[in-house]
């Protein structure tokens, strides 16, 4: 698994920030809620059911409801002062929201063992829930708000603080002994302080230990790198940018171009670059099926060349080195009007679809319905290589990338490639050659969604119509990979449309990533929805058919910054490090803190 994928597996454990109105009306509720409860379970209560609703329900709201609300509006512009990343008040109120279950639940569990043993042990169980709230509003800030430790620990203190101040209110001003006992300022003070500074010191400890190997090897910050990552997720910041240019390389590699013209203009263009679309959401290449296909005022289609997460782009602006190869390219590509028939060759799980154009010859490989992931570059070079034995001239190796399975890249060494190569063999120089026709049609397919794993981009569609006989359809679909037998099931359903051959595609596009669990291959929901979609734009694009001339090229990008094979290695070994320490390191040092902090409160002083 890939650094990226460790870090998207961390969205598993996101929800989406309600907004603050909602926070707010859930903390009135459950603060009113929790008075009521705690009033009912006070030792020795007699109180009438409308006192215990009226005085225990005011109670909670006042102590948890209004101090949580209150501290949720000053914690946003105490973050905003220092120089962070900004908090957004929803963000604040929906911490403290968390905070006031967490510190609530406390107190009502020390309210009722209170209510079954002799001794009071209220005050205890609350001075503890504000500690554990305390430690937690502390990592959280730290760690997404990207200020320093100092910082974040005065924004978190701001809710626990306000609580036991308003019991201190409560309890003076009525001179009443409620369920909340007696008890002295100087004690109370020495417990959440000694018990803040046992937690600080854990939480302190932990970040020091998980964020060295990262500081070390990549000069940059664990809880930075967090931080910007949960910006990207929620917000679509675009500042983590700024930290893979620092760490990336500069390479070369390759782009195919096919490019078929009409008339007057080039009516289409297929483009297969072996830069991945990565590494998540609109951060760097992550869109780049999308932003490369509005460049050239043409129906353009990015299909995934061999390239895994070693080539992902580390800003936006490397896309431009793309697109100038690509126009660089154009303007010297030479045309024919002759393509071969599609075929298809397989050795074992290895199946290619080939068709020439000219001397040209593109390869669509793929393995399904066996599980594949990702090409390694060194790979499609081999398969590059071996096909010229035929007598093409450019060869584009297209990764079809439609059959997921989770860490099955194919890498040099591994046995698929010796199979991929034995299918090459299997290709011929002798196809007999036709003029063309080409037929385009894009479906956005706007009533889905990146969660239903469809792109920007939809579906796109290419059918090419070899001697006024066979039709082949090139289908396109601007997803991250797809459910395993999905691509089986569209080729049959558009085979009976009139198409002779079709192979399906996907971009690889991480645009639909920034989501729970890390992967979310097209297919995995809504699959008959999808397939009624592509059929209608393959309907489309038969009806869009006419004469056109084809050229091919292989050229180089030059100087595009990625990851790069040295820093994403590194990247993936620091942070499954990192992993690897904290599942062992986290537990130990919290509970033990949370222990010591335990009983320092109630036995302490």
């Amino acid at each position: 698994m890939s650094a990226v994928d460790n870090l998207i597996q961390m969205t598993k454990y996101m929800v989406t920030i309600p907004e603050t109105h909602i926070s707010v009306f859930i903390m009135v509720f459950l603060s009113f809620f929790t008075g009521i409860i705690a009033a009912i379970i006070e030792p020795g209560s007699n109180s009438s059911i409308l006192n215990v609703i009226i005085y225990g329900g005011s109670s909670g709201f006042l102590i948890f409801g209004l101090m949580s609300i209150m501290a949720g509006a000053i914690s946003t512009p105490l973050v905003n002062m220092v120089d962070g990343r900004r908090m957004k008040t929803k963000h604040s109120m929906f911490i403290s929201l968390l905070s006031m279950i967490i510190v609530a639940f406390i107190y009502l569990i020390g309210s009722l063992v209170s209510h079954v043993f002799i001794y009071n042990y209220t005050i205890d169980a609350l001075i503890y829930g504000c500690a554990i709230i305390f430690a937690f509003r502390t990592i959280i800030i730290w760690a997404t708000s990207n200020i320093r430790l100092i910082y974040s620990v005065m924004v978190a203190a701001t809710q626990p603080g306000l609580i036991l101040s308003m019991i201190m209110v409560i309890v003076f001003l009525t001179s009443l002994t409620t369920n909340l006992g007696e008890f002295s300022v100087i004690p109370l003070l020495l417990k959440i302080v000694i018990a803040s500074i046992i937690l600080v010191l854990a939480i302190y400890s932990f970040v020091v230990v998980i964020e060295s190997p990262m500081r070390k090897n990549l000069g940059v910050g664990g809880l930075e790198l967090l931080s910007l990552f949960i910006a990207h997720i929620s917000e679509g910041s675009q500042a983590m940018e700024v930290i893979f240019d620092d760490m990336g390389e500069t390479i070369e590699t390759l782009i195919g171009i096919l490019s078929f013209k009409g008339e007057k203009s080039i009516k289409s263009l297929f483009l297969v670059p072996s830069v991945h679309p990565g590494p998540v959401g609109d951060i760097g290449g992550g869109n780049m099926p999308t932003i490369l296909g509005e460049k050239f005022g043409a129906f353009t289609m990015v299909s995934h060349g061999p390239s895994t997460h070693d080539f992902n782009p580390v800003a936006s602006k490397e896309l431009d080195k793309i697109e100038i190869a690509v126009k660089d390219a154009l303007e010297g590509i030479e045309y024919t009007d002759q393509a071969s028939p599609f075929f298809r060759v397989e050795n074992e799980p290895a199946k290619i679809g080939g068709q020439y154009f000219g001397d040209d010859l593109v390869l669509l490989v793929t393995f399904s319905p066996k599980g594949a992931d990702d090409i390694d570059f060194g790979v499609g070079l081999a398969v590059m290589n071996a096909a010229k034995v035929s007598g093409a001239r450019n060869v584009l190796v297209v990764d079809c990338h439609n059959s997921f399975t989770p860490d099955s890249r194919i890498l040099p060494g591994n046995k698929e490639v010796f199979q991929l190569l034995g299918a090459v063999d299997k290709i011929t120089g002798d196809k007999k050659q036709e003029t063309i026709r080409v037929g385009c049609s894009f479906n956005p397919m706007e009533d889905f969604t990146k969660e239903q794993g469809v792109g920007q981009s939809g579906v796109k569609v290419m059918i090419i119509e070899v001697g006024g006989k066979q039709k082949t359809a090139y289908i396109l679909l601007d997803a991250n990979n797809m459910a395993l037998n999905y691509r089986e099931k569209i080729i049959d359903a558009v085979l009976p449309l009139g198409i002779d051959e079709a192979e399906v595609m996907t971009t690889d596009t991480h645009y639909v990533n920034t989501l729970s669990g890390g992967h979310n291959p097209i297919g995995s929901k809504m699959q008959d929805e999808i397939i009624e979609e592509i059929k209608k734009a393959t309907i489309n694009a038969m009806k869009d058919l006419e004469p056109v001339k084809v050229g091919a090229k292989v050229v180089p990008i030059k100087d595009i910054k990625t990851l790069g094979p040295t820093h994403a290695t590194e990247l993936v070994t620091t942070i499954s490090s990192i992993i690897a320490v904290s599942k062992v390191f986290a537990p130990l040092i919290f509970i033990l803190a949370f222990v010591f902090a335990f009983v320092w409160i109630f036995y302490g002083v």
